[in-house]
């Protein structure tokens, strides 16, 4: 019985990496000119180097098309992003290394690459859905003027009613992508990153008050200049929303409060502290495994294991300070004596699961609301909008229906 050795360890790889049609062509064609050569990168290119431990095998496809890309080796590069996407990357990690590789090997390579790459998602019988650069589906990226500076993005219809959209703690505007493309067929749709997250201002000085957060966003929508709005805040975003209806009720038409709350328990106060000092020791990886298991059911995260895993890569983005920063603001939430100042059409969202804002926490908004109307959606836990996109907008087109 013969030992396997380097040779035979490389053709492993290299059949896992190319594929065993591919493979079996180049090594049945060796001939007495190019054996050595057949032999030698399959021990050195891919035991030595595709074998080795440091980096795991979807980056190094993606450092190979990224590479392949900048040298123009095309022929290299279609074998290698066909390879690719059989063995199962996704889509959006190889546009992602497309999109830098425009900056670095220049547009006409990145051109090219996503020709070839869209030619193999046709033979693969990969359907791409369409995207067409119109003003509905066209996203704009701003800035406030004012500061600190918030980043905001636009897009939609100019009829309709204008929509603002207000996303969790820990996340960015990226948070509300599905939704503003299907609302902005129909409305003019603004999302913003909070202070702190995603392409906004980072955060300076002490901690931020969500009254702070609320002035932030009041100061958007009068920017922005199509007020009165419709307010669609999720989680901290939610909390955002309930200050603006107090505290601003001229810039609303309508709001939606999902996943929030307007008082934290005794109890939560000790987790929120805990939570803080959590990611002022250890960063944002302290907390990542835990929102994420409160942000998604378990359901969820078994069906849908790569949302969950681009979420968590999500948190561990934000930057700690402005994460810590907005932990305090939504930790001093308490709109629950004044919430029957909000006059505006009011529809409640909650999850039956969910942990961190419970039903009872929606059920104390909505019956201090006037007119307020509350959705439980069940099985679901803190991201409605994105375990269940169907129902969550269905029950927003419900509110825009009142108005």
């Amino acid at each position: 019985m013969s030992r396997e050795d380097d040779f035979d360890r490389g053709l492993k790889n290299r059949r896992a990496m190319l594929g065993d049609d591919w493979v079996t062509r180049s090594t049945a064609g060796a001939n007495e000119l190019n054996a050595e050569f057949q032999a030698f990168i399959t021990r050195y290119a891919w035991h030595d180097i595709w074998g080795r431990p440091g980096l795991d095998k979807t980056t190094r496809r993606l450092l190979v098309l990224g590479m392949t890309m900048g040298l123009a080796r095309w022929e290299e590069f279609e074998l290698h992003c066909r390879a690719a996407i059989r063995g199962g990357v996704p889509l959006a990690k190889i546009k992602e290394t497309l999109m830098q590789g425009a900056i670095y090997c220049g547009v006409p390579a990145a051109n090219t690459a996503f020709k070839i790459t869209g030619e193999i998602c046709k033979a693969e019988g990969i359907v791409l859905d369409p995207a067409p650069l119109l003003p509905g589906s066209r996203v704009q990226l701003h800035h406030t003027f004012s500061r600190p500076q918030l980043r905001v993005a636009l897009q939609g219809a100019e009829q309709g009613v204008p929509l603002v959209l207000s996303h969790a703690l820990g996340l960015d505007l990226s948070m509300w992508d599905a939704f503003a493309a299907e609302f902005g067929e129909r409305h003019p749709v603004l999302r913003y990153d909070h202070r702190g997250h995603g392409g906004s201002a980072p955060h300076e000085g002490p901690p931020a008050t969500l009254d702070e957060l609320v002035d932030d966003a009041a100061r958007l929508i009068r920017e922005w200049g199509r007020g009165p709005v419709v307010f669609v805040g999720l989680s901290m975003g939610g909390m955002v929303g309930q200050g603006l209806g107090i505290r601003y009720p001229e810039l609303l038409r309508g709001l939606v409060l999902a996943n929030t709350t307007a008082h934290y328990p005794d109890v939560a106060q000790t987790a929120w502290t805990q939570r803080i000092a959590a990611v002022q020791q250890g960063g944002m990886a302290a907390v990542a495994d835990m929102v994420v298991e409160r942000y998604l059911s378990p359901e969820f995260r078994l069906a849908e294991p790569a949302f969950a895993r681009a979420l968590r890569e999500q948190l561990l983005r934000c930057d700690p300070a402005g994460y810590v920063s907005c932990c305090h603001a939504v930790r001093g939430v308490n709109w629950l004596d004044r919430l029957h100042e909000i006059r505006c059409p009011t529809r409640v969202i909650a999850g039956s699961l969910d942990q961190g804002a419970t039903p009872e926490m929606a059920r104390a908004i909505a019956e201090r609301i006037p007119g307020a109307q509350l959705e439980l959606l069940q099985g679901v836990a803190h991201l409605s909008v994105a375990e269940v996109p169907e129902r969550f907008n269905a029950a927003v087109e419900a509110l825009l229906h009142r108005l």
